[in-house]
């Protein structure tokens, strides 16, 4: 029987020896505190929880640790338009599998802009499908890492990818997700998006004020809110707009 290649990426923790100030950022966040040693699914590994609970600030720190760079890109982009990253991947210790993956990808929705400037200025665009990333739409854009760019036998970190997307588009990413999975690859995605969230077997990851803890798909606030929204929207319109 073949040995799975997966998990790149095993556990994520903050060093015992680390000198932290629980006081200052980012260690004021509770979700980054209480941190402990938190495993990761061997496929897709799902961060959630409102804004500010430290979901993209951990997989920003991960990115960092894994030598990825501030503005994300493969670990050979290297242009910072402006230091803004907390210290956590100073303290970060990951435990990886025995084998490296081949392939690698750091998204920030927030500065991709930056990277496809990058790439334009060098004019290395044969894996982006040979054609500038500004020429596209945002969501074209992304639809071309996974078509392009991302090779498969990989370590892919998505920061809120649906930003990019139509809910369309969403359910065409969980299908190339599918894909890149079977050809042994891993992803850990911060994310809001109800439509992704529901990829099959993926842990999700919930961060709030007392931590991190893993939560059923049809628990989280994103799926519920969602499906009581849809079901009764003139309602809870009438409900929202309400003078009382």
């Amino acid at each position: 029987m073949a040995l799975s290649v997966k998990p790149y990426l095993q556990t994520v923790a903050v060093r015992a020896d680390a000198a932290i100030d629980p006081g200052q950022y980012p260690y004021n966040i509770p979700a980054i505190r209480e941190l402990g040693t938190l495993a990761l699914h061997p496929d897709v590994t799902f961060f959630v929880g409102e804004n500010g609970a430290g979901k993209s600030t951990l997989l920003e720190g991960i990115a960092l640790a894994l030598g990825f760079s501030r503005e994300g890109g493969t670990k050979n982009f290297n242009v910072a338009t402006a230091q803004s990253e907390s210290p956590l991947h100073e303290v970060l210790k990951l435990a990886h599998g025995f084998r490296k993956p081949a392939d690698g990808y750091f998204l920030r929705a927030e500065s991709f802009y930056n990277v496809a400037t990058y790439m334009d200025t060098t004019g290395y665009l044969g894996t982006y499908g040979g054609k500038s990333l500004h020429a596209r739409s945002h969501g074209e854009a992304f639809m071309t890492l996974l078509t392009h760019k991302f090779r498969g036998k990989g370590l892919y970190l998505l920061d809120e990818p649906e930003a990019a997307l139509s809910p369309n588009r969403q359910l065409a990413a969980l299908r190339l997700i599918r894909e890149l999975v079977a050809d042994s690859s891993q992803f850990i995605i911060a994310t809001h998006s109800p439509i992704l969230l529901a990829y099959p077997g993926a842990k999700i990851l919930h961060f709030d004020g007392d931590g991190i803890a893993e939560i059923a798909y049809e628990d989280t606030e994103h799926y519920a809110l969602t499906r009581d929204f849809l079901n009764h929207y003139p309602r809870r319109l009438e409900q929202l707009f309400s003078d009382d």
